[in-house]
C-alpha cells in the first residue's frame, strides 16, 4: 500500500508541460529511494511504445516509468487513443486494440472504461510507495466533465493532492490558474494542494505580489516557479522541432516528412543532438534536391498519409529525389507507401491504395495488430533493438533485399551468419537507395545510426542515446528539486 498520498499534475492548457514535470517527480523520488510509478489514465497519441510484455502505450508514460527506474506496464497508461482520422481514434485499452470499444460511442465509452481506469489506479497505489498522476488537456472543459475519465474523476477517486500547472511563458498565468480553480466543485478545490508557474523566463521578483493576489482569492499557494527548461524529452502528441533547409557543405540535411496522421516521431530525436546534422520536418511541397536523405515515419492511417502525399505535390518530389540517388528510408507506415499497394480487405483505414512504387513490396492490412519488443540483425552490421506496431504484413519481391532479420530472442547478442537467416523473418528491406522497416527506434541504436548516417557523407562521431536521456532526466529532476517543490511535496505527503 502506498506510504504517500498520490500527487496528480493537471494543467491549465494543454501543452503546459505535464509530462515533462511527472517525470520529472519521478526520478526526484526514485533517487530519494522512494517507489514511485506514473499514471495517466487515457492519453490521445500517436507517439506509442511496447512494453516488453508486447503491450501499447502512451510514449510519455513510458519514458516517465524509465524515469522512475522501472519497467513500463500498461496498466501506467491503461486507456490509449490513437487518432487515425479527424473524428475517430483507434482505442488500445490495457495494451491491446480493442475493436469493439474503438466503434463504441464516443459518449457510451465511460462505463467501460472507468472501471479498467480504477482498476489500474488502484493496483499501482497498492504495489508502490508513490504514484503520481497526469492529468490531460485541462480539467475546466466543462462540456467534458460528465464523461471525465482522466482528471478530476481520477483524483477523487484516490483523493490526490492536485497541482494545477501553468505555461507562464504564454501569458495570461494567473488568469488561467484562478479561472480553472473556479471552474472545479467545492469539494474538487480542496484537492488542490498548489499552484505551479512553468516555463518561467527572467527574474522571479518581477512577479511582484501577484502569488499572494493568487492566493487570497484561492487559498491555494505557489509552491514552484519552475524555470524555462531546454529538454530532449519527447514531445506526448505533437512534432514541435522546426527547422529549415541550410545550405552550408558541412551541413547534412534529412528532410522528415510530416503528413497527417504521422506518428513516433519521437524516434527521430536522436537525429537532433548529432552535429552537423540539420533535421528539417517538410509539411508542404517543395523541391527535396538539396536533402541528403529523406524520412517516411509511420502513420496511424497510412492510406490517408499517402492521399496527402499526392494532393500536396510532396509524392512526385520524393519520387523525383529517389530517382536522384538520394537516400529514402521509410519506417513502419512510411514502408508501406513505399510499396505498389496497400490492400485493406476488412477497411480499417481508408480502403485499397496504390503506393509510390519505390520498393519492390505489397502490404496487407490485417486485423490482428503486431506490438512487440524485438531484437534484429541488420545485414552490413550487427544486432539492434526496437519494437513493432502495425497491423501489416508485407510481402517482398524479387527486387527488394533483406535489410533487417527478427531474431528469435530480444536478447540475441551475437550475429548469425546472413546466409543462415529465414528470409520470411525479414523486417525490412533495401532497393538500391531506399530502405523500409517495420522495426521503430532502429536509429536509436548507436553503430546503425553512426553508418546510416555515414552513408549521406556525415564524419562525426554517435552518441549513446540511452545514456544521453537518463542523464538528461537526472538534469532535469535536480532543476525541478531547485524550486523547493519537492521539500513541499515531502512535507506535506504523509498519509
Amino acid at each position: 500500500m502506498s506510504k504517500y498520498r498520490p500527487i496528480m499534475i493537471m494543467g491549465c492548457t494543454s501543452d503546459a508541460g505535464k509530462s515533462f514535470l511527472t517525470a520529472g517527480l519521478c526520478r526526484l523520488f526514485a533517487n530519494h529511494g522512494i517507489a514511485v510509478a506514473p499514471f495517466k489514465a487515457q492519453n490521445m497519441s500517436n507517439n506509442a511504445a511496447v512494453t516488453p510484455d508486447g503491450g501499447e502505450m502512451g510514449r510519455a508514460q513510458y519514458v516517465q516509468a524509465l524515469a522512475a527506474r522501472i519497467t513500463p506496464q500498461v496498466r501506467m497508461n491503461p486507456v490509449l487513443l490513437k487518432p487515425s482520422a479527424d473524428t475517430f481514434s483507434q482505442v488500445i485499452v490495457n495494451g491491446k486494440y480493442d475493436p469493439d470499444i474503438t466503434q463504441t460511442a464516443w459518449m457510451a465509452r465511460m462505463p467501460k472504461l472507468w472501471p479498467v481506469v480504477r482498476e489500474a489506479l488502484h493496483s499501482l497505489i497498492a504495489d508502490f510507495d508513490q504514484v503520481i498522476i497526469e492529468g490531460a488537456g485541462s480539467p475546466a472543459e466543462v462540456n467534458l466533465r460528465e464523461r471525465d475519465i482522466v482528471n478530476m474523476s481520477v483524483a477523487l477517486e484516490c483523493q490526490a493532492d492536485v497541482y494545477l500547472v501553468s505555461d507562464i511563458d504564454r501569458g495570461g498565468s494567473f488568469a488561467h490558474l484562478l479561472g480553472t480553480f473556479m471552474c472545479f466543485s467545492p469539494e474538487e478545490q480542496k484537492l488542490v494542494k498548489g499552484f505551479v508557474l512553468n516555463k518561467f523566463r527572467g527574474d522571479p521578483t518581477l512577479l511582484g505580489n501577484a502569488m499572494d493576489w493568487l492566493k487570497t482569492r484561492t487559498g491555494v499557494p505557489t509552491v514552484a516557479i519552475v524555470p524555462m527548461l531546454q529538454h530532449r524529452l519527447a514531445e506526448e502528441d505533437a512534432l514541435h522541432h522546426r527547422s529549415l533547409l541550410k545550405k552550408d557543405e558541412k551541413i547534412v540535411n534529412i528532410a522528415l516528412i510530416a503528413y497527417p496522421y504521422a506518428s513516433n516521431f519521437d524516434e527521430f530525436d536522436p537525429l537532433l543532438d548529432e552535429k552537423g546534422i540539420n533535421l528539417v520536418p517538410v509539411r508542404e511541397r517543395e523541391a527535396l534536391d538539396d536533402y541528403e536523405a529523406i524520412i517516411l515515419p509511420g502513420s496511424k492511417n497510412t492510406a490517408a498519409s499517402l492521399h496527402y502525399l499526392r494532393r500536396s505535390g510532396l509524392a512526385g518530389e520524393i519520387t523525383q529525389a529517389a530517382r536522384r540517388g538520394k537516400m529514402i528510408l521509410g519506417v513502419c507506415g512510411g514502408m508501406q507507401m513505399l510499396g505498389h499497394v496497400l490492400h485493406d480487405p476488412t477497411g480499417l483505414e481508408d480502403g485499397d491504395i496504390g503506393g509510390l512504387g519505390l520498393l519492390d513490396l505489397s502490404t496487407e492490412l490485417l486485423p490482428n495488430k503486431v506490438t512487440k519488443q524485438c531484437a534484429a540483425q541488420w545485414v552490413d552490421g550487427g544486432i539492434v533493438h526496437g519494437y513493432e506496431i502495425h497491423h501489416g504484413h508485407t510481402i517482398a519481391g524479387n527486387r527488394a533485399k533483406p535489410h533487417l532479420f527478427a531474431l528469435p530472442s530480444i536478447s540475441e547478442e551475437s550475429p548469425q551468419n546472413n546466409e543462415n537467416l529465414d528470409v520470411s523473418a525479414a523486417l525490412g528491406w533495401q532497393q538500391d537507395n531506399v530502405v523500409g522497416v517495420y522495426l521503430h527506434d532502429l536509429l536509436k541504436n548507436t553503430a546503425y545510426r553512426q553508418s546510416w548516417l555515414r552513408t549521406l557523407g556525415w564524419q562525426g562521431q554517435s552518441f549513446n542515446w540511452e545514456a544521453l536521456m537518463d542523464a538528461e532526466l537526472d538534469q532535469i529532476s535536480a532543476k525541478i528539486a531547485q524550486t523547493g517543490w519537492f521539500n513541499h511535496l515531502l512535507i506535506g505527503l504523509k498519509t
